[in-house]
């Protein structure tokens, strides 16, 4: 893990400053909701908390806004952002011992191991998409029945990916164990199983399946994506925290969840300054990339309270339906135990 505290501080000026004038407008118009009232802490100091993030993730880069424009501090915050690129169990662990206090990600990575009883809770989603399902061109594969007896390729058989589209397949009529068969390839030969005619189609997230397709001669065809409905307006990436922290810090959690959640709104409708802020974490990816990628996400999905429980009820049940979760588990009961309506 890396930790990003301070960062250039002339740089860091300069973008507060643009940032100040920025997001002024957006405050002010949005003044309305809850989460865009910044918390005042007690005594006036700011109230420090470990970040956990993958810096790699595109889909992160209001993170990255809400650290550089000062919408921290703004909120009462004082956050060391911690780049963590290990397990979900190693994660959701740190979190749950207080070795962090909060992180995001995927849900569809973090229910299994939050069915295994790790006190993290989630507090919001932050927004959709990240993940796609694409068909190598020169197979002739135009639309998801046309992978019936094919291969699908995957960075790994725990992927998000390869849940989120087994019960994408299921849901239209494709079984996902017996209809197709699942491939592991290291991410970065994905693109040259499907040339040699290995895979016939891949399901990952980007900005690494972006590559793949710029770089493998043949191109792809995009399928779906967790975009598509019925999930076109749901969270996909969440924030996490410790359970012992809401007990400690409630006033914490809850301006780290309107810190982000204003930030998403910024990014959402300054895309571009957002891609020039998040530039320096993006690998072999140009400014006009960034935004093309900011097109798949669905930056304006956030969501709280009973929206959001609905839809990891909703999660749950598609995972339980795929037998990922425990055949006695209950999606409610597990969603009752592992949210927390923070606002």
């Amino acid at each position: 893990m890396t930790q990003n505290r301070s960062l250039n501080p002339q740089r860091r000026a300069l973008l507060r400053a643009a940032g100040s004038l920025a997001l002024a407008a957006p405050v002010f118009a949005l003044s309305g909701n809850s989460w865009s009232q910044a918390a005042t802490p007690a005594g006036g100091k700011r109230i420090p908390l470990q970040f956990a993030w993958n810096q790699n993730s595109f889909c992160l880069t209001p993170v990255a806004v809400a650290q550089e424009t000062g919408l921290f501090e703004k909120h009462g915050l004082d956050v060391t952002l911690v780049n963590y690129s290990g397990s979900t169990d190693q994660l959701l662990e740190a979190i749950s011992t207080g070795k962090s206090d909060a992180a995001v990600g995927m849900i569809h990575r973090w229910l299994k191991p939050l069915e295994s009883g790790f006190d993290v809770k989630i507090v919001a989603g932050l927004h959709g998409g990240c993940v796609r399902l694409v068909a190598y061109k020169p197979t002739g594969i135009t639309k998801l029945e046309d992978l019936r007896g094919k291969s699908i390729g995957v960075p790994d058989l725990a992927q998000p990916a390869k849940h989120f589209f087994s019960v994408y397949l299921k849901r239209h009529g494709i079984d996902p164990e017996r209809d197709v068969t699942w491939r592991a390839y290291q991410g970065d030969l994905l693109g040259l199983a499907a040339e040699k005619g290995e895979i016939h189609a891949i399901a990952f997230s980007d900005p690494l399946l972006y590559r793949i397709e710029r770089d493998t001669k043949g191109g792809f065809i995009e399928l779906a994506s967790n975009t598509s409905p019925p999930y076109h307006d749901k969270t996909c990436c969440v924030i996490g925290v410790g359970g012992q922290l809401i007990k400690k810090n409630r006033q914490g959690v809850v301006s780290l969840v309107r810190a982000l959640t204003e930030a998403y709104e910024w990014t959402n409708t300054h895309r571009a300054e957002g891609a020039k802020i998040f530039q320096k974490y993006a690998t072999n990816l140009t400014l006009d990339e960034l935004q093309h990628l900011y097109k798949q996400l669905a930056l304006h999905v956030h969501p709280t309270g009973k929206d959001l429980r609905d839809q990891l009820v909703f999660y749950a049940q598609d995972f339980k339906d795929l037998k990922v979760l425990k055949a006695s588990t209950s999606p409610e009961k597990l969603i009752d135990h592992i949210f927390v309506p923070i606002l």
